[in-house]
Formats: C-alpha cells, sequence, structure tokens
C-alpha cells in the first residue's frame, strides 16, 4: 500500500496561527481596543497592515487577540466534548445492556434536535462567554464521537481475549485501560481534530449572529460580524478573520483526514 503523504502545510499553517495566538501580542504592541477618528476605514496598507474597522481599530491587532478567544472555545469544547463521547460511548459498548439502550435513547434525544438551532436556543438564554460557549458547544457536540466509540467498543468487547478477561473476571476498568483505549486512542484524535474545526465554525456562527463572545471581547467570528454592515466598501474587515477562520478549519480537516487514513491503513495491515 502506497505510503501516506503527511499534511505539511497543513500542520504548518496550524502552528504559525498558535504561535501567532500566544505570542502575537508581544511582537504587534498596538491595542485591539484603541479607537482612533482619523483612520477610519482604512484599507491595508504598511501602517495598517490588515486595515481598520469603523472605529478605526487595528484589525490586526483584533484577529491576533481574536484568535485565542477562537482557539481557547474550539480545543475546550472539542476536549470537553471528546472526552464525554470517549467515556460514553466505552460504557455502552462495553456494559451493553440498559447501558447502551440508555446510549440510544439520550442520542436519540440530542439528535432530534438540529444542533446549531440546539446552541441558538440555548445560548439566547445565557449570557455568552467563552467558558460558557465551551460548555455549550460541547454539550451539543459528543454525539459524534460517542457513536465512533460505542461502535468500535462493540467490536473490542466481542473479540474472544475480552470474552476470557471477563469469565477470569479481571477487573473492568483494567480491561478498559489496557485493552479498549490504545485502540480507541486514533479515533479520539480523529474526532478530536474534527471537534475543534465545527466547534470554531459554531462560535463563528454565533457570534456571527450577535451571540457569540460579548464585546469588548472578541473572537474571528465577532470580528467578522463587525464588518457585515461595511461589507460593499471594507471588504478586508471581514475578510482577514474568516480567512483566518478558513484556513485553520481546513487545517483541521487535513490533519484529520490524515489520521483518519493512516488508522484505516494499521487495521488493515
Amino acid at each position: 500500500m502506497s505510503s501516506i503523504k503527511k499534511p505539511k502545510i497543513s500542520i504548518f499553517i496550524l502552528c504559525a496561527i498558535v504561535i501567532v495566538a500566544i505570542f502575537g501580542s508581544l511582537l504587534y504592541t498596538v491595542s485591539p481596543y484603541q479607537f482612533d477618528k482619523s483612520a477610519i476605514l482604512q484599507a491595508p496598507s504598511l501602517q495598517h497592515i490588515m486595515g481598520t474597522d469603523r472605529l478605526g481599530r487595528d484589525i490586526l491587532a483584533r484577529v491576533i487577540k481574536g484568535a485565542q478567544a477562537s482557539l481557547l472555545i474550539g480545543v475546550g469544547s472539542a476536549v470537553i466534548a471528546s472526552i464525554i463521547g470517549l467515556v460514553y460511548g466505552v460504557i455502552a459498548g462495553y456494559f451493553k445492556g440498559w447501558w447502551d439502550k440508555t446510549f440510544v435513547l439520550v442520542v436519540d434525544i440530542f439528535l432530534t434536535f438540529p444542533t446549531f438551532f440546539l446552541l441558538l436556543t440555548l445560548v439566547s438564554y445565557i449570557d455568552a462567554s467563552s467558558l460558557i460557549l465551551i460548555i455549550i458547544i460541547a454539550i451539543t457536540g459528543w454525539m459524534g464521537t460517542a457513536r465512533l466509540i460505542r461502535s468500535q467498543s462493540y467490536q473490542i468487547s466481542s473479540q474472544p481475549y475480552i470474552k476470557v478477561l471477563k469469565i477470569a473476571k479481571v477487573p473492568k476498568f483494567k480491561i478498559i485501560f489496557k485493552y479498549f483505549l490504545p485502540i480507541l486512542g486514533p479515533i479520539f484524535f480523529v474526532s478530536f481534530s474534527f471537534g475543534v474545526s465545527g466547534a470554531i465554525l459554531a462560535e463563528s456562527g454565533l457570534s456571527y449572529l450577535g451571540l457569540g463572545v460579548a464585546p469588548p471581547n472578541m473572537s474571528w467570528g465577532s470580528i467578522l460580524s463587525d464588518g457585515k454592515s461595511v461589507m460593499q466598501i471594507a471588504w478586508w474587515v471581514s475578510f482577514f478573520p474568516g480567512l483566518m477562520i478558513f484556513l485553520v478549519t481546513f487545517s483541521l480537516i487535513q490533519i484529520s483526514d490524515y489520521l483518519q487514513k493512516l488508522f484505516n491503513q494499521k487495521n488493515i495491515n
């Protein structure tokens, strides 16, 4: 079987954006909150590399600041959702019986409502903050991981050596940690990487509708939303945060595809 090419460009882009989010404000010291009446809606230039918005604020400084919230929400919600999906899926796949019936019922209830509309409903009744968004996006985004983990756990628990271990009364947690988690690990990381991109897009959609991170805090989605009223005369206000969202989600999808192909190749071999 031919070797799978690593998504080197995607990894580089993602690492570069993360580094800029962490250290960018130390290198680019312009305030993302500073109003400048003399620099309203200036196009990209040497003075303002990504231009300015309708209040004269520097877009590059705001994109760097917004990256911190967007990546924090994306990673934080994906971690929580993936862990919930892993734990719930393993329990349903290992113990089966009424555990599994409960799993199917709960997942069906969540899937009854379109995820984004469920997000809108929850956020509309709660003042949004980064922590609240992380929790809400995680609560509405764990089902996919759980279903994948449950399916794989079923296959593992059906293996003869697992049945022998159960008959020998080996502790359940020992079986799960020693035999389940090493196999489920790759699925977990694939689901996690997809979850990060999905969470960033979800937060961006909420912010675009005015339900995301509340001012004066900012995210890529809220910056993009600020530019929708001046889109025709100042394209750069929405373009650059939108470009960051695209680059991160595209890179994560490429990395997820690579991990998935690597996992499938390992299973075939």
